[in-house]
């Protein structure tokens, strides 16, 4: 696998940099994110954030800008915060250890594993979604890989396989191999070198492994959303509560349909609990599909007047009037950055507004 690896690795920029820092950034980027999604926000955050004492001292908000548009943002909260503790606690050096790594918020074992062999050299063997298959495959496992006592049995098989010397590359060789080689259809087991003791491969099975059993049917949720401007053409947009969904992201207040309700009737009603305010719905502004880990939704959005009262945080950290000029300066999740964008566009005169 390391002979493999070092002919055929990839080029990234975290890789063999030797920097504890920015493979702890990379790692945490790569959860839940493509390595060419993960690259640009990656060198993006660096120029940014160079070392742990500059992301330590940013602002939460600054923090979330750059990592707008990389998704599952709770991973930049618990970034920001643990770079405070490893500024503070630990002399801006990642820690080398396990008990001290796992103190900072969102390393689970997983990363801890990551950071801890590629960083330092320790003997920790890593398992995601390509470790699991190339494993199941190799070893002839044709158990539900969803099952915790399936990957509690290729976590020991990797645990018994990680070497002394080089464990960071041969991680990486073995999740190598995984996204480029051992992939989940058509796999290329002519340029495999683990072919000659591979059981999905001599079993003619490697469709077949890793067994995964179907993923509950995501719900699907109907959003209305109230885009509610001023007449000084200043729009109202609030800060999500930090320990929601989308915590410390900026959007445009609105919630999910109720039955028996349409959809105006959702953003009048929604805007009045979150708001307490009553507003004038003028016209359709936008809809959009997003999807999101375990759900998706239909976003519509109305251009709204307000008619009675003033617009207060009832279920939001802050709200605020800004201009649209001003939107491109907020952290918002995708969904809400769709809207901001087309709100911008017609600012600029692409397209005309109307209230």
């Amino acid at each position: 696998m390391l002979a493999w690896y070092d002919n055929n690795k990839r080029e990234m920029p975290w890789r063999d940099c030797g920097d504890p820092y920015k493979i702890w950034i990379s790692e945490i980027m790569l959860q839940q994110t493509r390595v060419d999604q993960a690259t640009p926000y990656f060198h993006r955050f660096m120029e940014r954030f160079p070392t742990v004492e500059s992301l330590a001292k940013a602002d939460q908000q600054e923090v979330l800008k750059v990592w707008e548009g990389l998704g599952y943002y709770s991973r930049a909260r618990h970034l920001h915060d643990a770079s405070k503790l490893v500024a503070e606690e630990f002399d801006g050096t990642v820690p080398d250890n396990w008990d001290d790594i796992t103190e900072l918020k969102g390393v689970g074992p997983y990363t801890a594993s990551a950071i801890l062999s590629i960083a330092y050299q320790k003997q920790h063997a890593v398992v995601d979604g390509n470790v699991i298959r190339v494993l199941s495959r190799y070893l002839g496992i044709e158990n539900d890989v969803r099952k915790t006592a399936t990957k509690n049995a290729i976590q020991e098989a990797a645990d018994e396989r990680i070497p002394e010397e080089r464990p960071g590359d041969f991680n990486q060789a073995v999740m190598e191999l995984g996204a480029t080689i051992c992939t989940p259809s058509n796999p290329d087991c002519e340029g495999c070198p683990l072919q000659a003791g591979c059981v999905a491969y001599k079993k003619v099975k490697t469709e077949e492994i890793p067994y995964k059993s179907p993923a509950k049917k995501r719900p699907h949720h109907q959003i209305g959303v109230g885009i509610i401007m001023n007449e000084d053409e200043e729009v109202l947009i609030a800060l999500r509560p930090e320990d929601a969904m989308l915590g410390g992201m900026w959007e445009f207040p609105g919630g999910k349909q109720e039955e028996d309700e349409d959809m105006e009737e959702t953003v009048a009603r929604e805007l009045n609990e979150e708001l307490g305010v009553e507003v004038a719905i003028t016209k359709p502004f936008m809809k959009l599909d997003h999807a999101y880990s375990h759900f998706k939704i239909t976003m519509h959005a109305y251009l709204c007047e307000l008619e009675n009262g003033t617009p207060s945080p009832n279920t939001s950290q802050e709200v605020r009037w800004i201009s649209i000029d001003e939107l491109e300066d907020y952290p918002f999740p995708k969904a809400n950055r769709k809207l901001t964008k087309k709100l911008m566009n017609i600012d600029k005169g692409q397209q005309e507004l109307e209230i």
